[in-house]
């Protein structure tokens, strides 16, 4: 069964930025990415690939700890209480810079040493 589907994948289809959290020795660690990045190579059913520039430091905390957050949101998606909706998606994580993702995001964009490849485990609406 997909994980990421209706009103969650409505935001996914209209977030313009998301949030990336991983867990690193000085705590949480977070970073982020553009929505149009993560559309341009398509949202899974339970699968999400972002193009990976830099990350180092998310790359170091993922080879510890492959667990992840990602906060989505879009004020274009009706929510459960008002205008716009919010998305906790977890799940676990890992920078990978060869083979076929990477070649297809590398493909897509240029400056990308890599994919981030997360795969889905749990999602929560931001009520």
């Amino acid at each position: 069964m997909p994980k990421i589907e209706g009103n969650c994948r409505d935001v996914c289809e209209a977030t313009e930025f998301l949030t990336i959290v991983t867990s690193g020795d000085d705590g949480p660690y977070v970073v982020g990415n553009w929505g149009d990045y993560m559309r341009a190579l398509g949202i899974g059913d339970d699968t999400i690939v972002l193009p990976a520039g830099r990350y180092h430091r998310t790359e170091q905390n993922l080879r510890k700890d492959a667990r992840v957050q990602l906060m989505v949101a879009s004020r274009k998606v009706q929510g459960t209480r008002s205008p716009g909706q919010g998305y906790l998606i977890s799940g676990t994580a890992e920078i990978v810079t060869s083979g076929e993702v990477a070649d297809t995001v590398k493909a897509k964009f240029p400056w990308a040493r890599g994919a981030m490849v997360i795969r889905v485990e749990e999602i929560k609406a931001q009520l």
